[in-house]
């Protein structure tokens, strides 16, 4: 039996605060997730100083850039994480927004990275991961064809090891737009693994992306969707979570081997049901 790789999407959703981030972790680990998931940006340089000094109130101000720089995780929180996570026994990585950020995340040796779909067509920062040969979950939401054509020809062109994500980038995402028949045509296209990143507030979808052939799933974690947070409604509470990796571990079993055959309790039972053999 195929295990799906299952990834908790903690994101931004610890709201800046390493104790609620661990907390999530705890989440994860309860609700048999593979690994955890975090985003690190260099705020300068993802946004331009006319998006920084929008306004928005947040919990750090009023402006764009306090909450962006209040949700930024810096080195003293990820080694507390990475201790963490050492500590707990489960793999964590993230997606780098930007060049400085995966050169910043190289300290930690982590297994595998993550292109996240706002940064497929980031050339530079294409090239910088796939120079790092690890195992890299490539999300394709937004995405034509054609842009994942050249993405995935970096990737190869680098003999680094990836998979690709079918996504829709929405927050939260309408169920009727997840497109899961995407998964085995993008298996075929580009014959490599694909699985699911996903953004809907409920467990459906994953597990029926499973059920169409998704090597790994990835969805957002979250302690309280009411808390404060742009991702909150697209993300699934522990408890929700631990649902919907029970319920795609038994979608694995259920799909079984692509045979048929008559299995020894079947015998049992036709030697019970089977009134009229004919044939």
């Amino acid at each position: 039996m195929t295990k799906t790789f299952v990834i908790a999407e903690v994101g931004i959703n610890h709201n800046g605060q390493v104790e609620l981030a661990k907390k999530m972790i705890d989440g994860a680990i309860f609700a048999g997730c593979d690994a955890v998931k975090f985003q690190k940006r260099t705020i300068d340089e993802v946004y331009t100083k006319e998006e920084l000094d929008k306004f928005r109130e947040s919990p750090w101000g009023t402006t764009n850039r306090e909450q962006k720089y209040g949700l930024e995780f810096e080195k003293k929180e990820y080694d507390a994480i990475d201790a963490y996570c050492k500590e707990k026994n489960i793999y964590w990585f993230a997606s780098a927004w930007d060049v400085k950020s995966q050169l910043f995340l190289k300290q930690y040796d982590l297994k595998y990275n993550k292109v996240a779909s706002a940064m497929l067509t980031n050339k530079e920062l294409l090239e910088t991961i796939a120079d790092e040969k690890k195992h890299t979950f490539i999300a394709i939401g937004m995405s034509t064809l054609e842009e994942v054509d050249k993405a995935v020809a970096i990737f190869r062109k680098k003999n680094c090891p990836f998979e690709l994500m079918q996504c829709n980038s929405c927050y939260p995402a309408p169920q009727n737009q997840a497109h899961l028949r995407l998964i085995p045509i993008l298996k075929e296209r580009y014959g490599c693994n694909v699985g699911y990143s996903s953004h809907h507030a409920g467990i459906i979808v994953p597990c029926a992306a499973v059920a169409l052939g998704a090597t790994s799933i990835e969805a957002h974690i979250t302690l309280d969707r009411s808390m404060y947070g742009s991702d909150q409604a697209a993300s699934i509470e522990v408890v929700g979570f631990a649902k919907m990796v029970k319920y795609i571990r038994g979608v694995e079993e259920s799909l079984g081997e692509p045979i048929k055959i008559v299995t020894p309790q079947e015998e049992e039972a036709k030697k019970k049901l089977r009134r009229v053999n004919t044939l």
